[in-house]
């Protein structure tokens, strides 16, 4: 289940929303407006915490000895 972020047009609070569906409704929870917009967000990507962007090992691979 997607989290989106929305930003309302009424009081201009950014927010974020768990969607369940294309069919949920969202509201602003600060005002109650249903005139909201959507806000492009970075996608994480699922590379691990702290690690190597390109997924290889530093120090040593398959066949290394030492």
């Amino acid at each position: 289940m997607p989290i989106f972020e929305y930003k309302c047009s009424d009081c201009e609070k950014e927010f974020e929303e768990l969607v369940i569906s294309d069919r949920t409704s969202v509201n602003c929870p600060s005002c109650g407006s249903g005139r909201i917009e959507k806000l492009f967000s970075a996608f994480s990507g699922g590379s691990s915490a702290g690690g190597n962007p390109s997924g290889s090992q530093s120090g040593g691979g398959c066949g290394s000895f030492g």
